[in-house]
């Protein structure tokens, strides 16, 4: 009976001692929340282990509105070493916590950064056909989101909704720009009247409707437009005379102190400079100088909205999405 108390008593200190070095070894890993799709996650561990950072940091994939929710609620209270990120969450939490260090950019942005993030993708938006549907419906190819609100594209049009994917301010920001609140909210309201049922929860919703012929026309990101079309898909991508329009995802090491925030910022450096000839492939939107990308992904309407994005500006065009419905 002792024996078997003994073997019970060295069974638990085991368990405990390999549970305690489990948790240091995890400890000393470098801890990177990320709202990156699975294509961009995989080019950032592909650039970190082929740089000597195997084994030294975890990836955890968190949607836009949660890792947007616990930065702003939590600081640098929460877990993360390194945040990438939409780059207006990013600079809101900044502003609201002070949250993030200064991080060097060996290349030189397009757009001016900011000293706490490095740009890392970029996403443009576009309006997108499926030409044999339209052809059969005898619709003409649309120029414009205007367009899309004439009564004969009823309930054959796909958009993303804005309150659930950051798509979709893509298209506000267009609407906004070029009509302004009064007329942009009649736009808007005529437009989400032809989208009927389907207004999309993702960004990726209106491109997937028009490749299976549910819709004609939808709008969403341009660069999968071009890759279903070079794929020989029947999509035809049109750039709306309103603009195309664009958001950034960053990467920021989170203010911590000590050793552990010198490892962030080398993972952080590694994911900007090697990361990101992968990235330009999947997002072949041009953030620094010397990029190029193929003539087929240079936008004909190119625009920025005219003020910082915020996730204050996200809210106020939030309600003026609402406020057309």
């Amino acid at each position: 009976m002792k024996k078997m108390k003994w073997f019970l008593v060295v069974c638990m200190l085991v368990v405990f001692m390999v549970g305690c070095s489990g948790k240091a070894a995890q400890s000393d890993q470098v801890i990177v929340y990320s709202n990156a799709d699975e294509e961009a996650i995989a080019e950032m561990k592909k650039a970190l282990d082929t740089n000597g950072l195997k084994g030294q940091y975890i990836i955890q994939a968190i949607g836009t509105s949660e890792l947007g929710g616990k930065m702003i609620a939590e600081g640098n209270k929460m877990e993360a070493d390194v945040v990438t990120m939409a780059s207006y969450f990013i600079d809101t939490a900044q502003q609201k916590h002070d949250l993030f260090v200064p991080i060097e950019a060996k290349q030189e942005t397009l757009i001016e950064k900011p000293a706490y993030a490095n740009p890392i993708l970029g996403n443009m938006g576009a309006i997108f056909v499926n030409t044999e549907l339209l052809k059969s419906k005898n619709l003409p190819m649309p120029t414009s989101i205007k367009d899309l609100t004439k009564p004969m594209y009823k309930n054959l049009v796909a958009i993303p909704n804005i309150m659930d994917s950051s798509t979709g301010w893509l298209l506000v920001q267009a609407i906004l720009g070029a009509y302004g609140e009064k007329e942009g909210q009649q736009v808007l309201k005529d437009l989400i009247t032809n989208v009927g049922p389907h207004l999309e929860s993702s960004g990726s919703g209106p491109i997937k409707k028009v490749l299976t012929g549910e819709v004609a026309v939808g709008f969403g990101l341009r660069a999968q437009a071009v890759k279903a079309k070079a794929e020989g898909k029947p999509i035809q991508y049109i750039d709306p005379t309103e603009g195309n329009y664009a958001l950034t995802e960053s990467v920021a090491v989170v203010r911590k102190g000590g050793e552990k925030e010198k490892k962030a910022e080398k993972v952080a450096n590694v994911i900007t400079e090697h990361a990101r000839a992968g990235l330009l492939t999947l997002y072949p939107v041009a953030l620094y100088k010397g990029e190029t990308v193929d003539a087929t992904h240079e936008a004909k309407y190119a625009k920025q909205w005219d003020a910082p994005l915020t996730v204050e500006l996200l809210e106020q065009h939030q309600q003026f999405f609402k406020n057309a419905q």
